[in-house]
């Protein structure tokens, strides 16, 4: 389930906060004639297994950008940190 800010109960100065913030993403979806809304995400098992189901059956397809075990943690933060991530960076734990 997804939520504006309104419905998500922000107050009113967290609202403006919020289309203040998005400002730069607004006018730029305006000029490439697109929609754009931001929405809080609440957690929802129904969806969660739909979710899992279709990448089960290939339709959707998670990219992975990085994978690093776990005694790399920091260098897997750091490249988190560099925001020049297109993907999921993965730590596994063996």
């Amino acid at each position: 389930m997804s939520l504006t800010p309104k419905k998500a109960g922000l107050n009113v100065f967290l609202q403006l906060a919020m289309y203040f913030l998005s400002r730069g993403v607004r006018c730029a979806s305006c000029r490439k004639k697109v929609d754009y809304q931001f929405l809080f995400m609440q957690a929802n098992g129904k969806q969660l297994a739909q979710i899992a189901q279709l990448i089960e059956q290939g339709h959707i397809k998670p990219y992975t950008q990085s994978v690093y075990p776990f005694e790399q943690i920091n260098q897997a933060f750091d490249e988190l940190e560099r925001g020049r991530t297109r993907g999921k960076i993965v730590v596994t734990m063996q």
